[in-house]
């Protein structure tokens, strides 16, 4: 059975895409046994949805209609989404709601920092929503969130999941300067499909931050990633694994691209698990300290067991260069 969330029924002042309402219906493809997962419903789930309910968070587990919400759910694992739950840009792919968004709520890191200590995160995972109506894309308030955390549960290892900050002068500097243990940025997909799939990013600008994290911070861990199954080709995905390589990106993840709606882009195929492997052998040999490749690989999943195999592949990688 296929799952597709249903934006028809509703006023359109309550749609999530308004500005996908007019295209064709897409469709549909049945989803191989390999994408099959159990419906959330744990009793460690329902708690942390309540946690999540009573502290008034936004999760980019539900915004982006994860398949993964149930297991990190059921492990405590939450990855949250701050400036809104609205973004200005209108991505092929993400379910994200689409429009105008509220100001900037001047609590908020403070907030989030005082759940995250209440929580009791080992590790976790900061995303938001693109603020192209602010002036700085939102940069110092996502840095304010993260040093909230710092100050609040200092224990917490961070990981940031950015905006691409196309055309705000310094606001990448600004997030940098923020010190995270990991700076993720996710290209998404290869050069080719981005007008198509991403149209108000651009591939280069998005690499080029990247590139920027090394040169400005070498000891923070990059990570990057792909969706597959969108109509890319395997050379494709090759010349963006060496892209990410010069770029100094420390970790990639691959995983399958679901359609959340019939108005998104649709799935040109599902991708196999063997062709998944067969990514990962290829991404490693090109000298990715990690790598996730799956079908349900996901930017943030397993990301607080994926931080300390990242550390201890550095450290590994390291202590070779000295002869060790």
């Amino acid at each position: 059975m296929v799952t597709l969330i249903d934006t028809l029924q509703k006023k359109p002042s309550e749609l999530r895409h308004p500005e996908k309402q007019n295209r064709p219906d897409s469709v549909v493809l049945k989803k191989p046994d390999w994408l099959r997962v159990k419906a959330p419903g744990s009793g460690q789930y329902n708690a942390t949805k309540e946690i999540v309910r009573s502290k008034g968070l936004v999760t980019v587990c539900e915004e982006a209609a994860c398949p993964n919400i149930g297991e990190c759910w059921s492990q405590k694992h939450a990855t949250l989404m701050i400036m809104g739950d609205t973004c200005t840009r209108a991505c092929a792919f993400c379910n994200v709601k689409t429009g105008l968004p509220q100001p900037l709520d001047p609590e908020e890191p403070s907030k989030v920092g005082l759940a995250v200590a209440q929580m009791g995160l080992n590790h976790v995972v900061i995303t938001s929503v693109d603020r192209d109506d602010v002036s700085d894309g939102g940069a110092a308030h996502f840095a304010e969130v993260v040093r909230q955390i710092r100050l609040q549960a200092p224990n917490t290892t961070v990981e940031i999941l950015t905006p691409d900050f196309l055309r705000k002068d310094g606001a990448a500097e600004v997030m940098i300067d923020a010190t995270p243990d990991v700076f993720n940025h996710n290209l998404e997909t290869v050069p080719r499909l981005y007008l198509k799939i991403r149209p108000g990013a651009r591939y280069f600008h998005s690499l080029r931050l990247l590139q920027m994290v090394k040169e400005r911070d070498p000891n923070q861990f990059t990570k990057s990633g792909i969706m597959v199954g969108l109509g890319e080709t395997k050379e494709e995905v090759m010349q963006v694994m060496d892209d990410m390589r010069s770029a100094g990106v420390d970790f990639i993840t691959i995983g399958q691209y679901l359609q959340p709606t019939r108005k998104h882009a649709p799935i040109d195929r599902f991708v196999t698990p063997e062709e998944f492997k067969a990514y990962e052998a290829i991404a490693r040999a090109k000298g990715f300290l990690m790598v996730s490749s799956s079908p349900l690989t996901r930017s943030s999943h397993h990301a607080g067991d994926d931080f300390a195999r990242l550390k201890a592949a550095r450290e590994a990688q390291l202590s070779s260069r000295n002869g060790r």
